[in-house]
């Protein structure tokens, strides 16, 4: 009998530290433990957050002058900072420590919304990736243009011509992207946001540095109170409008703040750590991009260029303007990856839902890769992912106007995705009845940023009406 009851005490024994030893390889929902820490979400969001928008602040802020244009960056970061600490409540449904886990930003709005709102969620956040894509394949495209350029410059003189054709550096940034898009999924690429976090700093630094030492050297501050003075009204207007939309795209991260939040470890709970992650990088932007749109202003006044590293603002020293540029490209070519893996992994999941027998789609084959693990190469994921790339670059190579780009992006994703969908998700999730106080107050946020993004998407599509009269495919220089 004794015995008998050893047995079983041991069994008992045996079954708890099975469970034990499982609850610390794996989480709540059965996957593997999640590692993310405030570190590498803030990482991370930076990645996203601090991209080429920071270049074309310069220009927004002289659209706007020294009075507003502050005023309108500070407003965009609290409305960012605001509604993503609404968003990441919406990470769980129900208990924010126990409830059912969303793994993407269309799970948290079927879990809280459901029905149409679902899918026009989808198109919209689907869409926008898409369109980062482009505006990220532009921007490095302009960034290696300026490496070439700047050579050019230095040997033959800034009045040389040094025509550059941008079709080849799109074509070069898409074969690179083809083979960063092979990464399986968005908890690996850790590293890649790491290092593209760092070349993040390292161009906005030189920018802020050049912008500084120019401002120093010429002892004067360029610009004016109300901003640029030598364009007609109607001009003034639009662009007005466009710069609101270029602030927008330079905060926009919250159609990816889900897919980050999924990678975090807990306790603490996920709420609470991705609000300190944002708390942290968005104070960190918003001072990088203070300094670095008010200081390109003050060193260029109404000549700011839409571009601060590749307009040619700065000439010299060279090797810096150089180093930044390349610093952009490498950056991009991670912040491409953050931004479209959600997109891959949707897409992925969607075709294993849909053929659940096909091998094409679902088949692993192991690859050997001599001096590190396996690599599991999926056909479907090597020629969807290919195709992704290659059409992002065919239309990058078509609309190749980086200011009028980033413009559309910043008013087409940041009332839905940033304002509209957190606050309603946050009103269901934590039953805010109607016409009260709080209630009425997210209403009147949400309304407001919907007149910001109808005026920016306005002046964006006429900058593109306007350069489209004067360009000719392929022939970009």
């Amino acid at each position: 009998m004794e015995d008998s009851n050893n047995v079983a005490s041991k069994h008992q024994a045996f079954d708890v530290s099975v469970n034990v030893n499982e609850s610390k390889c794996f989480d709540d929902d059965g996957r593997l433990k999640r590692t993310g820490s405030v570190w590498t979400a803030s990482a991370h969001i930076i990645t996203a957050v601090i991209g080429s928008g920071v270049l074309s602040l310069a220009w927004a802020v002289a659209q706007l002058g020294w009075v507003a244009g502050p005023i309108v960056m500070f407003l965009f970061s609290f409305v960012t900072y605001y509604t993503s600490a609404l968003l990441s409540d919406c990470y769980r449904y129900g208990d924010p420590v126990t409830g059912k886990r969303n793994y993407t930003y269309m799970d948290a709005v079927q879990a809280n919304l459901g029905g149409l709102q679902v899918k026009i969620c989808g198109w919209i956040q689907y869409a926008n990736l898409f369109g980062v894509a482009i505006g990220y394949t532009i921007a490095s495209s302009i960034s290696m243009m300026a490496v070439k350029r700047s050579n050019c410059f230095h040997k033959h003189g800034e009045k040389a011509p040094c025509i550059v054709p941008s079709t080849p550096y799109m074509i070069m940034f898409g074969v690179i992207e083809i083979i960063f898009s092979q990464i399986p999924n968005f908890d690996q690429i850790w590293w890649l946001s790491i290092v593209a976090a760092v070349m993040s700093f390292t161009y906005s630094a030189i920018g802020l540095g050049l912008g500084v030492a120019q401002v120093a050297e010429t002892g004067k501050i360029g610009g004016s109170l109300t901003g640029i003075s030598t364009v007609t009204e109607m001009t003034k207007v639009w662009q007005t409008f466009q710069a609101l939309g270029d602030i927008a795209f330079a905060y926009s991260y919250s159609l990816i703040l889900i897919e980050i939040q999924d990678t975090l470890k807990s306790p603490p709970s996920e709420a609470k750590t991705m609000k300190n992650a944002t708390l942290i990088s968005v104070a960190v932007t918003t001072v990088f991009y203070m300094l670095c749109g008010c200081f390109g202003y003050a060193a260029f006044g109404d000549l700011a260029p839409s571009n601060l590293l590749t307009g040619f603002g700065f000439y010299n020293p060279y090797w810096l303007v150089d180093i930044a540029n390349i610093a952009i490209v490498v950056h991009l070519v991670g912040a491409y990856q953050v931004y479209c893996q959600p997109l891959f992994a949707f897409i992925e999941k969607t075709a294993a839902e849909w053929y659940p027998d096909s091998k094409f789609i679902t088949k692993d084959i192991s690859v050997p890769i001599p001096g590190y693990k396996t690599y599991n190469l999926n056909l479907f994921r090597l020629v969807w992912r290919t195709i992704f790339v290659i059409i992002t670059t065919i239309i990058s190579m078509l609309l190749p106007f980086f200011n009028d780009i980033v413009g559309i992006l910043g008013a087409f994703g940041f009332w839905p995705l940033t304002v509209y969908y957190p606050v309603e998700m946050y009103i269901v999730q934590k039953k805010i009845p109607k016409w009260s106080r709080k209630w009425l107050g997210l209403q009147i946020l949400s309304v407001a940023c919907l007149i910001i993004s109808i005026a920016a998407a306005a002046g964006s599509f006429a900058g593109v009406v306007s350069d489209l009269k004067i360009y000719k495919p392929f022939k970009t220089t």
